[in-house]
């Protein structure tokens, strides 16, 4: 019919759209480079920023990336529904779903675990699957929690790979997908070396995969033990503490984050099942993950990789378990600050790297107060940008970081007023005067406006302020007794309890800040006497109960800097440092943490210290 609108028909290569990728993510768009299209790609895992592997939405086009993460969350599912079937039957009819429970044990193995090619091959051949999984899908792993080594082989593929070092990477030489870590074994490793073995295709394909199987068990139990200790799952209000738990998630597409996991989480669970043999073994992996990273930061473009700065935060928590040297934790949290502010702002808006800025934010600000020298936090634009993005908001206790972050000046203020009080060419009485009233204002000035957050977020809290409850034998914690400064009696005071986590751990780092901004504190007028001071500490010590009593897995280590602080506002031989030392000792025991065992005098704030002298 004339006139009559036709219908176009179907394009063939329109039907086909659903099955293929159309699109690279925004990274390699960005830098003009190829993408693979998988979820994290190629280019950005070598790169090492994995999570910042998005892929735009385009109206109207069903193709999208295939996501790792995705099809382990459905493996995972699958796998546990299998297991709770068969439980279930008692009549013995489950041949077909333990041989299926089998195959599925088997990818979800390897796609945890395997090298990024073997990985990137099995995701597509499960999500093309549709029906299930292929019956010519080939059987790989289990790899065991280490990389293992593969090579397709085709008409122009290399001979197959024989024996290869433990943590040497693979790669294809018939492949574009390169690996750029080079090399790191040593003849240290010989006992992790392992033996070579190979899986076949069923279906008689020309592709074989070789793997080296470990004699020792997977680390991934290691791995999730740590995982719930520093980073167990909370609400908000109780703290963000899912930046490691992130972390452990792109530790596959990672080798430096791999090998990093492997050596801390294997330490912490011999340590904390009392295994010396297991604990050993994470310390011998332990300086080769230190030279690996050494070899990143080294790299222009791997030093600002969030492969790197997970790292390095991942061997801070190993100090909080080990505490190697008493210059461990410390050394770490420098070498921590100056990469955040190599990195720059903007390099924490998103995803994995937003969640260690914000999460650790008060371990870098209480490094800088030990270190007393002016911090680069202080700047706005570290105050703003990593959350202009809107990943995460400010919170109360954010507020007060902010504010926190203008004390180590301030510190560093005070101590070149004294030193050039004591020098030898010493200032003159116009310019005495001078500096001595830039640091009282500046003291003035902080300390009003952390009494403004405190009437602004603590009194109006929504969730309501913390109340006084009666200290009880029953409990299961030491009992905190203080001195009445007015008597001199010791008396046994509430402690404080509080709607949600933190909130605790908010009020405990005020109270440290305001102690160490106290001292020095020289004002003629309005000063924070030693009465105060004193109040402040026992605020700390009157919270303990609560925090460390609800407070999951090793939370606590955010109590760590303000423990110290609280130390050294109380006097030697005092009920208040006896009661510290119990709870020190508490802490070591149940959550396995040396440098709670060890008083943690390196995290002093004090000038003259270790720390500040190191």
């Amino acid at each position: 019919m004339v006139g009559e609108l036709r219908t176009p028909a179907p394009d063939s290569r329109a039907k086909k759209a659903p099955n293929r990728q159309s699109r690279s993510c925004k990274v390699c768009r960005l830098r003009k480079v190829k993408c693979d299209r998988v979820k994290p790609c190629h280019a950005c895992c070598a790169h090492g920023y994995p999570s910042k592997c998005v892929y735009e939405t385009v109206p109207g086009d069903e193709a999208r990336p295939i996501s790792q993460a995705e099809e382990i969350r459905n493996l995972r599912a699958e796998i546990q529904e299998l297991r709770t079937r068969i439980d279930e039957r008692q009549d013995g009819s489950h041949d077909q779903d333990l041989e299926r429970l089998d195959r599925l044990e088997s990818l979800f193995e390897s796609i945890r675990s395997a090298p990024l090619s073997v990985v990137d091959h099995i995701v597509r051949e499960v999500r093309f699957a549709h029906g299930g999984i292929k019956k010519d899908l080939v059987q790989v792993g289990p790899w065991e929690g280490h990389e293992a080594y593969n090579s397709y082989h085709n008409s122009r593929a290399s001979p197959p790979l024989s024996i290869i070092p433990i943590r040497q990477r693979a790669s294809d030489s018939g492949s574009d997908l390169n690996f750029s870590d080079p090399p790191t074994y040593d003849d240290d490793d010989s006992e992790d070396q392992m033996s070579l073995s190979s899986v076949s295709d069923s279906s008689g394909s020309s592709g074989t995969i070789y793997l080296i199987g470990m004699q020792r068990p997977s680390v991934d139990v290691f791995v999730e033990r740590f995982v719930d200790a520093f980073s167990p799952q909370v609400d908000t209000k109780s703290g963000r503490a899912g930046a490691l738990r992130a972390a452990a998630g792109i530790r596959m597409f990672s080798p430096l984050i791999s090998d990093a996991f492997e050596a801390v989480s294997v330490a912490f669970f011999g340590r904390s099942i009392q295994n010396k043999q297991l604990e050993a073994s994470g310390f011998r992996l332990y300086p080769r993950v230190l030279r690996e990273l050494q070899e990143a930061l080294t790299d222009p473009e791997r030093s600002k990789s969030e492969a790197t700065l997970v790292t390095v935060t991942l061997l801070l928590a190993f100090e909080s378990v080990e505490r190697t040297t008493a210059k461990g934790v410390p050394a770490h949290v420098r070498g921590a600050v100056r990469l955040i502010e190599h990195r720059g702002p903007e390099n924490h808006m998103y995803g994995v790297e937003h969640l260690l800025f914000t999460e650790l934010r008060p371990y870098w600000i209480a490094g800088a107060c030990a270190g007393r020298e002016p911090s680069f936090l202080a700047h706005e634009d570290w105050r703003t940008i990593p959350w202009s993005a809107g990943t995460t908001t400010k919170d109360i206790l954010h507020h007060l970081l902010d504010l926190a972050t203008e004390v180590p000046a301030l510190l560093s203020q005070s101590d070149s007023f004294k030193a050039a009080q004591q020098g030898a060419s010493k200032m003159g009485a116009q310019e005495t005067a001078a500096k001595q009233a830039a640091l009282w204002n500046g003291i003035t000035d902080l300390t009003a406006r952390f009494y403004q957050w405190y009437h602004d977020w603590v009194k109006c809290y929504p969730d309501g302020p913390p109340e006084e409850v009666e200290q009880t034998e029953d409990q299961d914690f030491p009992i905190f007794k203080r001195r009445d400064l007015r008597t001199g009696a010791i008396y046994t005071p509430t402690r404080l309890s509080y709607p949600n986590l933190l909130l605790a751990q908010t009020m405990c780092v005020y109270y440290a800040f305001r102690l160490i901004l106290s001292s020095i504190d020289t004002r003629p007028e309005d000063r924070v006497s030693v009465p105060e001071q004193y109040e402040l500490g026992c605020g700390i010590c009157r919270t303990y109960a609560f925090y460390i009593l609800t407070a999951p897995g090793n939370m606590i280590n955010r109590l760590a800097f303000p423990t110290r602080v609280a130390w050294e506002a109380f006097p030697d031989n005092g009920p208040e440092r006896a009661f510290m030392t119990e709870v020190l000792q508490l802490v070591e025991k149940r959550h396995s943490l040396a440098l709670w065992g060890g008083g943690m005098s390196e995290l002093s704030a004090q000038q003259g210290t270790p720390l500040n002298t190191a």
